[in-house]
């Protein structure tokens, strides 16, 4: 009987042994299990830190964990997508990617390429303008078009490379002198153009509402096909025989190799987030298309024809 007993105990150790042992990775397939880094590779107060300051909290609530916001700025978003892409390939860094930094792809020098990020989803799509500040003397487009013939004007920029250096260098080939001058941090640009140090700001119409509501800056070109109902005094480019418009879009990204259940546990839960009122109703408020969400499934093919619009406009290298 003694014997029988001491052969129960072995098995029962043996079985508790490796019961622990598989807890780890129990635990490592129930995603997610811990806190995710969620990446702004902008300063605060821009239209990318928005976005992630908006809906980290929903997105918390869906996910069942907590999204620490981290800005990570420079090098045109560059600096922010490299800390997640030197991370693990386990869902647990996800970054904020804009169009500005797919436009860095027309430099073939970059190091990373598409194929490196693999996209949760697209979560806002807004159109650009050129701003000035009330107080500027460039009351119209042609007061621009007329200044910009006589001296250099100053137009403050994301970064070198980026969706609005596409837009300052599509002029300059029309013979206007514009100087782009980058500035990472959005206040800084934004204090660029109010302060004077700088004559136009490209931003998207939303990132500034405050600004617009506040009458310290108004648009004086939006790029786009036709007028934009809520500024419908604001000439758009196409209709002046500028034919540019890159869409400025905003998605959430993570890196390739992640698990597919992963990336979609991810997804699911930003279309649950892009489903309520609430969203909707500060997409409306940031002038953005009411219809900006798309899946991960549509979001790869979405951002490659965004690449080849892009690649109409970058200078040939």
């Amino acid at each position: 009987m003694k014997k029988h007993y001491t052969i129960r105990i072995s098995v029962l150790t043996g079985l508790a042994a490796v019961f622990s042992m598989l807890q780890p990775a129990l635990a490592q397939d129930k995603y997610p299990s811990r806190p995710i880094e969620f990446i702004v590779p902008w300063g605060p107060g821009g239209g990318a830190d928005q976005l992630a300051r908006k809906i980290a909290p929903a997105l918390e609530k869906e996910l069942k964990v907590s999204l620490p916001v981290i800005n990570v700025a420079g090098a045109t978003g560059q600096t922010g997508l490299n800390k997640m892409l030197t991370s693990a390939t386990d869902g647990y860094s996800v970054s904020i990617f804009i169009a500005d930094t797919l436009a860095v792809l027309m430099d073939p020098a970059t190091k990373w390429k598409i194929g490196d990020i693999v996209p949760a989803a697209v979560m806002i799509r807004q159109p650009s303008a050129f701003f000035v500040a009330e107080t500027s003397q460039l009351k119209t487009w042609a007061d621009v078009e007329r200044e910009a013939r006589k001296r250099p004007l100053k137009v403050a920029i994301t970064g070198f490379g980026s969706a609005d250096d596409l837009h300052v260098i599509f002029f300059k080939g029309k013979n206007y002198q514009f100087t782009a001058v980058p500035f990472p941090k959005p206040a800084e640009r934004y204090s660029s153009v109010l302060g004077g140090h700088a004559d136009l700001l490209y931003e998207q119409l939303g990132d500034v509402k405050n600004f617009l509501d506040g009458r310290q800056m108004r648009p004086i070109l939006i790029f786009s096909e036709a007028r934009f109902p809520a500024f419908g005094n604001v000439p758009a480019s196409y209709e002046l025989g500028h034919p540019i418009a890159i869409s400025q879009f905003r998605s959430i990204v993570m890196k390739a190799g992640t698990d597919a259940p992963r990336v979609k546990a991810v997804s699911d839960a930003l279309a649950k987030v892009a489903a309520t009122d609430d969203y909707k109703a500060w997409l409306k408020d940031q002038y953005a298309d009411e219809k900006s969400f798309i899946g991960a499934d549509g979001a790869v093919a979405f951002m490659n024809r965004e690449l080849g619009t892009m690649r109409k406009y970058a200078p040939k290298k």
